[in-house]
């Protein structure tokens, strides 16, 4: 049953006052957040604002220690790992260093959780790996090993490894840190693409002109808490801005695309307060350089 007045199966993810902590320091506390079928939502906020706990926390790598989590309508918590695999993917923000396999080997590693109890990969699988980085434009990269790829080339491999396990709910965690402009935009774009086709999409984004441009919904954290969700233009004001990252913004609509954009203009009065209250990473260690600031394919 729904913890909060309404139907967890209206979503398909869907957060209920969910908190977690660790070492006596709140990550998560009491967020609700939802995500409905063919909807992009973007998490935004400064670090150690929560977003990356959050993620984690809607994949089931970390178990919330209150509320709920609903994936379409079953409690996450509550199900085996091989369904959750089935339904949902996660690509972290830092690509795991992977020795000895080749990009294509660790793609077809997405087709596990619809394989059968002792089943070996087929053709079909191994055509819908191969069309994964087709369309993450890392199929040049299928023989040679992940340790001879760029940080951002592995990125983009192991979105093609999540895209092959044909999920239904894509969970993102910064997901063009490691890009160039030109990627940045095509992986953005190319989620985009998926999430018109019914695909769910979840992504943590620092940059708040891409989170503008490509999401439906933003939430946006602070101190592990929601401090404001809705479309872009309600949630990207001037006011919300100074207040969760302290810096003074003009908003504005980008004249060849129509999208919302944010120009930064300065550190606002008492920046370096707001900057403090985020500055820890969601591990409650701050970060080296941190200053608190800055259709799946069907087969």
């Amino acid at each position: 049953m729904s913890t909060n007045g309404h139907t967890p199966a209206l979503a398909r993810v869907d957060a209920q006052a969910v908190s977690f902590s660790v070492e006596a320091k709140t990550l998560l506390d009491r967020v609700d957040m939802r995500a409905e079928r063919g909807q992009f939502v973007g998490l935004i906020g400064p670090n150690g604002a929560g977003k990356s706990t959050l993620l984690r926390t809607l994949s089931g790598v970390l178990r919330h220690q209150q509320g709920a989590v609903w994936l379409e309508g079953s409690d996450l918590g509550a199900m085996p790992a091989r369904d959750v695999a089935a339904m949902l993917a996660l690509v972290p923000q830092i690509a795991p260093y992977t020795q000895g396999f080749t990009a294509f080997e660790l793609v077809l590693m997405g087709r596990y959780p619809h394989l059968g109890r002792f089943a070996v990969e087929g053709q079909a699988d191994d055509r819908i790996a191969r069309d994964a980085m087709l369309l993450t434009e890392t199929d040049h990269f299928a023989p040679r090993t992940l340790d001879t790829l760029s940080g951002g080339e592995r990125q983009r491999v192991f979105l093609a490894r999540a895209l092959a396990q044909q999920p239904r709910v894509l969970l993102l965690d910064e997901p063009t840190s490691n890009l160039d402009i030109l990627h940045q935009l095509t992986i953005l774009g190319l989620v985009r693409q998926l999430v018109d086709n019914g695909l769910t999409a979840i992504a943590a984004i620092h940059d708040l002109n891409l989170a503008a441009r490509y999401c439906d919904r933003l939430v946006l954290l602070s101190n592990g808490g929601v401090v404001t969700e809705g479309e872009p233009e309600d949630v990207l004001t001037p006011e919300t801005i100074e207040s969760a990252f302290g810096v003074r913004s003009a908003i504005y609509r980008e004249p060849v695309t129509g999208a919302l954009a944010i120009s930064l203009i300065e550190p606002a009065a008492g920046a370096d307060a707001v900057a403090h209250t985020g500055s820890e990473g969601e591990n409650g260690r701050t970060p080296a350089g941190g200053n608190g600031v800055a259709s799946a394919i069907r087969g």
